[in-house]
């Protein structure tokens, strides 16, 4: 199996037409590129002190962006995290706040209003750098969503930190207690990518279709864990079946990430992992999981493993909305040993 390098998904300042940015504003972020989608504390660290913190600086900033969020079982609160320990200069990025209010479903992606609004007020202009990051506590859950959401919004440079445990462990500075309140900007609407998204119809119709012949082999990544998958561990949303989509591959977030340090795999780890579960990259490729955060771990692990951009989507409603819509004589929600 061949795997050409697409890791690197900060565009070059080049690729920028004149007008997107000012001249000082590409002077000031090519002190600073971060070349690779995943960096590393010290990456971070070294960008960090190159950067002007200044409120009367003008130029792009890299801002971290804390996306910390737990699953509604869990007990623990995103926002108290953020509080109690955050690399300095970090905004909060609120998972359950910015996201499509209206849907029945959790985490869909909001309009583009919506999400400008939010970037706006969170001081972030779209010439400056962002870098998600994770909880300490489970290392790459959450971040990857984010990142995820800038990028399909059309965000130039977003990264994710690989981790914010790590950034602890190593020694790099840490705050804790209310943040600095920061000064709103303008943040101009963007254009949702819809390339990289897929709604229920589509995998439906998928579904039905996977395995006939004549039909496109279109690959689905489910990072829920195994149990769930199976169907034999019940799911955190109370009155919701587990199970799974007919034809899906299990890959659980757990699998990607190194057991103590929760950091994502290195690239030859994952497409060795890949590999052994039968995952091509020359077929197109759908990410789901419970409500659409952990499928954008699976699609950032295929960004490290050097995975092609194209054919590359998530499924926003993923187990959620699918376990709540499809009709029960579709059979179209498998369980294992049935």
């Amino acid at each position: 199996m061949l795997f050409t390098s697409f890791r690197s998904l900060a565009r070059p300042l080049s690729s920028f037409p004149p007008s997107a940015l000012s001249l000082a504003a590409r002077r000031a972020m090519s002190q600073y590129t971060l070349s690779s989608y995943l960096i590393t504390p010290a990456e971070l660290d070294t960008a960090l002190k190159k950067n002007v913190h200044s409120k009367l600086s003008t130029a792009p900033k890299i801002i971290p962006l804390c996306a910390s969020w737990f699953l509604p079982n869990d007990g623990r609160d995103g926002k108290q995290t953020f509080k109690a320990a955050r690399i300095p200069h970090s905004r909060f990025f609120d998972l359950d706040a910015v996201q499509d209010l209206n849907s029945p479903y959790p985490h869909m992606l909001p309009s583009a209003e919506d999400f400008a609004k939010a970037m706006g007020e969170l001081g972030i202009k779209r010439d400056d750098s962002v870098v998600v990051y994770d909880s300490k506590e489970l290392g790459i859950f959450s971040a990857p969503r984010v990142g995820w959401t800038l990028k399909v919004f059309g965000h130039p440079n977003v990264h994710v930190l690989n981790n914010f445990r790590l950034w602890c462990e190593q020694g790099y500075p840490v705050e804790s207690g209310e943040p600095a309140t920061v000064d709103p900007v303008d943040y101009t609407v963007p254009e949702l990518d819809k390339s990289k998204v897929v709604v229920f119809e589509e995998v439906r119709e998928i579904a039905k279709e996977q395995g006939k012949e004549g039909a496109e082999e279109v690959q689905i990544l489910d990072a829920r864990s195994k149990a769930r998958w199976k169907g034999t561990e019940p799911e955190p949303r109370p009155g919701l079946s587990s199970g799974h989509i007919p034809h899906s591959i299990s890959v659980p977030v757990s699998d990607l990430l190194d057991p103590k340090a929760k950091t994502l795999l290195p690239a030859s780890e994952l497409q060795v992992l890949f590999k052994s579960k039968g995952i091509d990259p020359s077929k197109p490729i759908i990410s789901s999981c419970g409500s659409g955060v952990t499928a954008a771990v699976i699609d950032a692990a295929l960004v490290e493993a050097g995975f092609p951009e194209e054919n590359r989507r998530l499924y926003d409603g993923s187990w959620t909305e699918w376990a709540q819509r499809v009709s029960p004589s579709d059979s179209l929600i498998h369980k294992v040993g049935q």
